[in-house]
């Protein structure tokens, strides 16, 4: 028998029940606008999730848990992106993580997505059953009953947070002095807030989702640390996954088009929705790249001529690969740019490269 519905209609807890009562086995499946998390079972015992939401990622996790640093996941995703592999298994084969960390990492990552998905009050399930996964690089056990109960309480938290904060765009500011503050994330929440940093800010910097970054400041501002500086009352919910995807499409249309700028900030838009993504990552540095390539070209004028401003024996003493070569030896103070990249064996735009280069160097000048 298959289950699927609304969360409108029928709440998780009583999906995760009838789920861990009926010892079911599947795949349940969960879509709210563009966002979708999958939690796989066996007799009832989730030991799986996967989420496209940035924030759930589990590279994200391992950086805020200070199991890897943001260079090594890095690397490890652009390994993945190669690959193929799981992300778990790249960094436990290549030894950054170890196996007792690596389950633990991945137990909480589930937890985790459970958690966050008694905050969603709509959006549509269904139970795909005997439909489960081949390729898991480790299996954990998720408890559901604990998980209901968690859900639960973080409901009510979620609740109090809200009547106080309003939305995750409000900021605070410093109520007194924090010293004396030992926790570490405390203190680097604490940092955020005096630079301003909305609520949504903070969770970004921190790794967090947005129930942990806000239930950190909640407790600061119960402490009386900290205080409201501008509320900001809650508006729909965003789709951040939605948004994402919005702006890497606008990133890439404008970068085909060869509009650098605009490609970097809508890059720069991704990044601050999460910081970590690797298809941003790589794509501001080809936007950054072809920017100053689009600058280069425009310091080589097609119609100058250009002409040799060293001697001979300063030439000889100067290092310069065999494509270099070539195109000095048809700079004669005759021949104008577009005269010789006809006559060059290699791509246009490469052998105007060259010519920037070769002023920039101060080998050669155009008249």
């Amino acid at each position: 028998m298959s289950l699927s519905g609304n969360l409108s209609t029928m709440a998780l807890p009583e999906i995760l029940q009838w789920i861990s009562m009926g010892r079911k086995s599947g795949t349940l499946v969960l879509e709210r606008g563009e966002v979708c998390k999958k939690i796989s079972f066996e007799h009832g015992l989730a030991f799986t999730s996967w989420s496209n939401d940035p924030r759930e990622y589990m590279g994200r996790l391992l950086v805020r848990l200070r199991l890897i640093s943001e260079e090594q996941l890095f690397r490890a995703l652009l390994e993945q992106e190669r690959s193929g592999a799981p992300l778990g298994r790249i960094l436990r084969d290549g030894g950054a993580l170890d196996e007792i960390a690596l389950v633990r990492a991945l137990t909480l990552k589930a937890e985790e997505s459970v958690y966050d998905l008694f905050l969603w009050t709509d959006g549509t399930f269904v139970l795909r059953e005997g439909e489960l996964p081949t390729d898991v690089p480790v299996r954990i056990t998720v408890d559901v009953t604990r998980a209901v109960f968690e859900g639960a309480r973080r409901v009510d938290e979620w609740e109090r947070i809200r009547d106080v904060f309003g939305s995750m765009d409000t900021t605070l500011r410093l109520r007194g002095a924090a010293a004396g503050i030992a926790d570490p994330r405390e203190r680097q929440a604490l940092g955020l807030v005096a630079r301003g940093q909305s609520l949504a800010q903070i969770a970004l910097e921190l790794f967090a989702s947005e129930f942990e970054a806000a239930s950190l400041v909640f407790d600061l501002h119960q402490r009386g640390l900290v205080e409201i500086s501008e509320r900001v009352e809650a508006g729909p919910a965003r789709d951040v996954v939605a948004r994402i995807r919005s702006a890497l499409d606008a990133a890439l249309g404008h970068a085909a088009a060869q509009r650098w700028e605009q490609a970097l900030a809508a890059y720069e838009d991704v990044l601050k929705l999460d910081r970590l993504n690797q298809h941003a990552k790589k794509g501001l540095i080809a936007a950054i790249e072809g920017r100053s390539r689009q600058r280069l070209f425009k310091t080589v004028p097609l119609d100058k001529v250009p002409a040799m401003i060293v001697d001979f024996a300063t030439l000889t003493r100067e290092k310069f690969d065999p494509q270099e070569g070539f195109v000095l030896s048809r700079v004669n103070g005759q021949w104008d740019v577009r005269s010789i990249l006809k006559l060059c064996p290699m791509p246009e735009e490469e052998a105007i490269l060259i010519f920037a280069r070769l002023l920039e160097r101060k080998v050669i000048e155009l008249r």
